[in-house]
Parts: C-alpha cells; sequence; structure tokens
C-alpha cells in the first residue's frame, strides 16, 4: 500500500463552531445550484446532534478553509431518514445501513475533495458494520458522479422517489455495498479502487475520538 497526501484534510467535526462552517459549506454548496435552500442550511438541524451521526468537515491544508463536508447517519439508533419516503428492500433493511447525505463542496473545490468525502464516509460505514451506504440523487450529473464511486440504483426501474427530508424533491435513490464494493471495483474498472484501497492518505482521519457529540448542541448554541 501506498501513502499519499492530500492538500486538504478530512475529519469528523470536533464542536460546535466545526459544525457551524460546516453547515456555512453546504449553504455555499447547495445555493450554487439551489438558491431556495440556502437560508435552511446555513443552521445545524436535530440530525446533526443525533448519536448516530458523523458530520465530515474537509479544510484546505495552507488556507484552513472549510471546503467540503458530509454528514453520515448509521442505522444503528432506528431507521435512516430516508426511510421516512421508501421502503428499502429487504435485503437491505435488515442489515446494518448508513445514509450520506449534505454532501456538498465549495463551487470550484478540486473534484477529488468530494470522492475523499465519499472515502471517509465508507470507512465510516465499515468501522460502524453499515454493511450498505445509500444517498439521494437529484439529478443526472449526480447520478454519475455515484455511481463513479460504485453506488447503483435501489430499483432496476431507476425511479424518481419524492423524499419527504427534501421538501419532496424527487432523488434517485442508489446503494453500495461494502462489502461487496472492493471486488466490484476492481472487476469493473472503475478507477478508483487504487484511491480507496490500495493508498493510505493520513489526511482522510475518521477518528471519532476527535468528535463529543453529546457537547455539539451546547457548542453550537
Amino acid at each position: 500500500m501506498t501513502t499519499s497526501t492530500l492538500s486538504f484534510t478530512v475529519r469528523p467535526v470536533a464542536n460546535g463552531a466545526d459544525l457551524r462552517r460546516a453547515c456555512e459549506v453546504r449553504a455555499a454548496g447547495y445555493g450554487h445550484h439551489m438558491p431556495g435552500w440556502k437560508q435552511s442550511l446555513i443552521e445545524p438541524d436535530a440530525l446533526d446532534r443525533d448519536p448516530s451521526v458523523l458530520v465530515l468537515l474537509c479544510e484546505d491544508k495552507r488556507t484552513g478553509v472549510a471546503i467540503g463536508t458530509s454528514r453520515v447517519q448509521t442505522s444503528r439508533n432506528g431507521p435512516l431518514l430516508i426511510e421516512q419516503s421508501l421502503d428499502l428492500p429487504d435485503a437491505i433493511a435488515r442489515l446494518g445501513r448508513a445514509e450520506i447525505t449534505r454532501l456538498s463542496t465549495l463551487p470550484g473545490t478540486d473534484p477529488i475533495a468530494k470522492i475523499a468525502l465519499c472515502k471517509a464516509a465508507f470507512l465510516h460505514c465499515v468501522a460502524t458494520q453499515s454493511r450498505f451506504m445509500v444517498i439521494g440523487a437529484r439529478n443526472e450529473a449526480l447520478v454519475r458522479q455515484y455511481r463513479r464511486v460504485g453506488f447503483q440504483d435501489v430499483n432496476s426501474n431507476q425511479q424518481m422517489i419524492p423524499l419527504a427530508h427534501t421538501g419532496g424533491m424527487p432523488h434517485r435513490v442508489l446503494v453500495m455495498d461494502t462489502c461487496a464494493a472492493p471486488r466490484e471495483w476492481q472487476q469493473s474498472n472503475l478507477g478508483l479502487f487504487g484511491f480507496f484501497f490500495d493508498t493510505l492518505h493520513p489526511d482522510i482521519d475518521i477518528s471519532q475520538n476527535q468528535r463529543v457529540p453529546q457537547h455539539l448542541e451546547a457548542l453550537a448554541a
């Protein structure tokens, strides 16, 4: 395995100040494409403070500026947010699973930052025994991005499903089997097998000791 450094770091938020910085990235990233969402994303929401949730922050190493973020909710405390809007197949719903939401980067950010956030989410899923990763994509461009990192449609008809937690906006729902992914990536030559599995990135650190979830609400107030 080779070791490679990045121009940024990815880590869990450590306090309320970090969480607010993540929210600012969300607002800027989503607001760039969907201005109506910008104001609603500028503040942390209840799920950000849930013990089953990990909020990731991507920071430029040279400037310290927050440039990306994502949120991973595991099913250890109950159904995922997305399960309010659809019934996942039994083969997925009966096992540990996780949903990625609020995946965003600042406009103009190196595309590899989003891939690094996906790798961090993948590593967190493996560490928490979440067999499946679930994500919603609101348009074909995002579907292509997520397919590039190994996601597949959860249903064969590629149906767009209105999601309650996005204000009813239709999304394609995609899923990744974290156990099968390494073999599938290697066989399908997706081009990211090396990044995810053959390269150690010290700048991607999902250590839980950085995160104090029981204090986040007070710190973010």
